[in-house]
């Protein structure tokens, strides 16, 4: 039997009503149709070396850790390609791309001689602006006994000396803004410098009482969903977790615990609620540093059983934050990435017992001594002050106004310094066995027990010779250009032998600064649809990070990348974009 054509076309045009009705409903996103994520999570590790993943991997369990290591890629051979191994420097590199030459952050704080000659600026401190909705208690014109002309706020921060974009600005940018970038952690430096200067907030705690905070660059007061999150007995939660209840020293004792990294995953999930991150048909960026490795790191050390408590603990809180993830945004529409600031030296202690020449410098000694040579040379009978205070390594800052004083130029006082440096760090060297001194060639009495470590002169390299590339012509060479950045101020760069530092001991058991491996060696990782599971030795570096995402996402790079893309660990359909 055949229809007339008239019935032909309506009973066809019933059968695809009755189709379109039955099929199942699939939800069409504008993101996943141009094949990218709804949100880009970047989690830093504030000091984590890239072996601890090695020595817990059989410990890990779920989806916390090995869901960048089995289900992700993993590049076990990640190492900084500079010298200046500090939080804020760290930082930057991973938000834009580059190295202290490209954006400008050398150290956490520094001379700058445009703002200062009697205190140092910290990377991100910027006194045009206040931070907000600070306790009173923290605020010093309300403290016990605070004067009447004391300041009424707080000074507060800004990218302002960030010298480059990162990858959340190129993403405001080729969004005209729609999309949304975010920092949190409690340091202000590690919230700051990796979104970048177009971020739409950064938030970090106010150290006395552990409330998140911002500062007026952002916004003129906290979001609502951030003084809710600060007045829900949160923070009173992870007091108890960390066993100091009712503590007016929220970051130094609740921030050396496990229970910090919780305290920031839970801010980080209100955020994202609040904000409404990953669900407006455009990629937003949320950047989460973790700090509390590196407080406690900095006390107790890489090899110590806190530290394997503290990897094991996180292990468990990234099973829970990517849970939470999939159930609210689903990571088949989320990137991740993983890496750290900087990597930390073993206590210098424990490496001598082993057999190293792990020796610890006394700088006070090295800077009297510095003090009484120029003053000896150049202003006899005087106490003329050459050196600013506050040795932080590497860095050893002149005092440029005393220098100019005696009529001596920047580049003689460099080199001055430079040489004088080598002469004083060996003199803090024990004494020799008799057979070694001069003039006793006498081999015959030989130590019968070994001989404690000696400090050792690195080497010693001036802001000119960093400034004009003159500098020795290898990996070194090369990592101490990239280290180099300039605020005014005239300085030497000093290095010292491996495994060894200043004398820390009376505010920690370790530190970092060195341009050694153990503190160069991070994670690298990245999950998410363009990824090709596996584990990769070839070296990288953390500036591959943003050129990465950058790449995959197609917008332009960060201005002073210089980075690669890492397309060894892209699917073939988008290692050839």
């Amino acid at each position: 039997m055949f229809l007339r054509p008239g019935c032909y076309f309506r009973t066809l045009a019933l059968w695809l009503v009755f189709l379109l009705s039955v099929a199942p409903a699939v939800p069409v996103h504008a993101q996943e149709y141009v094949g990218k994520p709804n949100l880009v999570v970047i989690i830093v590790i504030d000091q984590f070396r890239g072996d601890y993943l090695n020595r817990q991997q059989a410990r890990f369990k779920d989806r916390g850790f090995n869901l960048f290591m089995k289900e992700g890629a993993w590049f076990t051979d990640c190492y900084y390609d500079y010298a200046n191994t500090k939080t804020a420097p760290g930082h930057a590199t991973i938000g834009t791309g580059a190295y202290s030459d490209g954006h400008g952050i050398e150290s956490n704080e520094w001379w700058d001689a445009s703002r200062s000659d009697e205190k140092k600026v910290t990377s991100v401190e910027d006194e045009r602006y206040q931070l907000v909705d600070i306790p009173a208690a923290s605020i010093p014109a309300n403290a016990p006994g605070a004067p009447m002309d004391a300041a009424k706020y707080l000074v507060g921060a800004s990218p302002l000396n960030l010298r480059a974009s990162t990858l959340g600005d190129e993403m405001r940018l080729a969004t005209q803004g729609k999309a949304k970038v975010f920092g949190v952690s409690l340091k202000d430096r590690a919230a700051i410098l990796p979104p970048g200067h177009a971020a739409n907030g950064a938030f970090w705690i106010d150290a006395a009482s552990g409330q998140f905070t911002t500062s007026t660059y952002y916004m003129e007061h906290l979001p609502e969903w951030a003084r809710q999150f600060n007045s829900s007995g949160r923070i009173a939660e992870a007091e108890r977790e960390a066993n100091v209840e009712n503590t007016t020293q929220f970051f130094e004792l609740v921030g050396r615990t496990p229970a910090a990294n919780s305290y920031e995953f839970d801010f980080a999930k209100a955020l994202i609620k609040g904000e409404n991150l990953g669900q407006r048909g455009v990629t937003d960026l949320l950047t989460i540093s973790l700090s509390a490795n590196d407080i406690q790191g900095h006390q107790m050390g890489p090899d110590s059983d806190s530290e394997d408590q503290m990897i094991l603990a996180l292990d468990g809180q990234f099973d829970k934050f990517f849970s939470w993830l999939d159930q609210n945004i689903g990571l088949n529409n989320v990137w991740l990435a993983l890496s750290a600031d900087h990597g930390i030296a073993p206590i210098p202690g424990e490496a001598a017992r082993l057999g190293m020449n792990s020796a610890m410098l006394t700088m006070t000694k090295v800077y009297d001594r510095l003090e009484q040579e120029l003053n000896k040379r150049h202003s006899p009978g005087a106490h003329v002050t050459y050196l600013m205070p506050g040795p932080e390594l590497p860095y050893i800052n002149l005092n440029r106004g005393a220098f100019e004083k005696a009529h001596i130029t920047e580049q003689a006082a460099e080199e001055e310094v430079a040489a004088l440096l080598q002469e004083a760090i060996e003199a803090q060297n024990p004494a020799p066995p008799p057979f070694m001194q001069a003039g006793k060639p006498d081999r015959t009495e030989p130590s019968q027990h070994r001989l404690p470590p000696a400090p050792q002169f690195g080497g010693a390299y001036t802001r000119l010779q960093m400034a004009y590339g003159q500098l020795p012509q290898t990996e070194m060479g090369r990592e101490l250009a990239h280290s180099y950045a300039y605020h005014g101020n005239w300085f030497v760069m000093l290095l010292l032998g491996g495994y060894q530092m200043e004398d820390i001991r009376s505010y920690g058991g370790t530190t970092h600064f060195s341009p050694w491996s153990y503190d160069r060696h991070v994670p690298l990782a990245f999950y998410g649809s363009p990824f090709v599971p596996g584990e990769y030795h070839e070296r990288v570096a953390p500036v591959d990070l943003a050129t990465t995402f950058a790449a995959e996402l197609g917008i332009n790079f960060p201005s002073a990348a210089v980075g690669r893309v890492l397309t060894q660990a892209l699917k073939p359909e988008h290692a050839k974009q």
